[in-house]
């Protein structure tokens, strides 16, 4: 039985400022772990480009996509070792697999597919396959046209629904909150709480809507931090291609914030899911003073 916390606005700042401050505390450890996984994603790319086969490509990024849960599920495990006093090690890295949670956290990917191919279906059935394929072309026209350095002509797009085109990108904005909702603190639950796939996510779910001004606040300040830190490193980029030039220099560089952001958010989502739920047997979350519990 675990509990949902009714936490003030606040607590948005609050765990971000715990991303950060885990990362203090251990940032060579910490920035290790994204680093290996940024450089075997790049090795991964870096081969299945080099034999030419756009199938291997698309293979190699469908696996990183798998990846993607197990990674950030293995960042936050290291987070809560960093937190309770322990060392993050790279073994971690393969922690979520060793005790049983692979597939748990791969299913967390499951939203996200349903969404996609819903939202394709939608549509087609909003603007007619006639309509799909005119946008289809005049997209590609306008990356061409972009490409070359020139400026779109408007003309392109007059004959396109312009209304019903919003009103799907204004689905596609909900469906895509909904689903950031749904899988926002369900790895710790799925991690430290053994829970499944499918009640993580409802608990998520009901968390972030039970704390939306909370999650307002986490997502404005942590847009900000991401700007700033990305455009404060771009002086790092710069000096970079002086010394190691520009592929070099850019792979670096992305290391370098992975290595940054990919912990502090870990470290955010870990204390959103300590402030925000509390399990059976646990003490309750002294961060934040908690004003409303629903059971779940």
């Amino acid at each position: 039985m675990s509990t949902i916390n009714k936490v003030p606005a606040s607590a948005g700042a609050e765990w971000l400022l715990g991303g950060f401050a885990l990362l203090r505390r251990a940032p060579v450890a910490l920035g290790t772990l994204a680093i290996l996984w940024g450089l075997g994603s790049t090795v991964l790319m870096a081969l299945a480009g080099a034999t030419g086969l756009t199938v291997l490509l698309y293979a190699a990024q469908f696996l990183l996509i798998l990846a993607g849960p197990l990674f950030f599920g293995a960042m936050i495990w290291a987070a809560r070792e960093v937190d309770q006093g322990r060392p993050a090690q790279p073994a971690h890295l393969l922690q979520p697999i060793r005790d049983g949670h692979g597939l748990a956290l791969l299913i967390t990917l499951l939203p996200q597919l349903l969404a996609s191919f819903a939202l394709g279906l939608l549509l087609l059935a909003m603007i007619g396959p006639d309509q799909l394929k005119h946008l289809g072309e005049v997209w590609v026209q306008m990356q061409t046209v972009a490409a070359e350095g020139g400026q779109p002509d408007p003309s392109l797009v007059k004959d396109l629904p312009a209304g019903r085109l919003l009103l799907w990108l204004l689905l596609v904005a909900i469906t895509f909150v909904g689903i950031k909702w749904m899988t926002f603190i369900a790895a710790p639950q799925i991690l430290f709480t053994r829970a499944d796939a499918i009640t993580a996510m409802r608990n998520s779910l009901r968390a972030c809507v039970h704390n939306w001004t909370a999650m307002l606040v986490f997502y404005l300040l942590a847009g900000i931090a991401i700007f700033a830190i990305t455009f404060g490193s771009m002086l790092l980029l710069v000096i970079l291609q002086l010394v190691a030039g520009p592929i070099i220099a850019a792979l670096l560089w992305q290391l370098v914030l992975l290595a940054v952001l990919t912990p502090v958010l870990a470290g955010a989502m870990y204390t959103a899911w300590r402030q925000m739920m509390t399990t059976a047997g646990s003490a309750a979350p002294s961060t934040a003073p908690a004003t409303t519990h629903i059971e779940v």
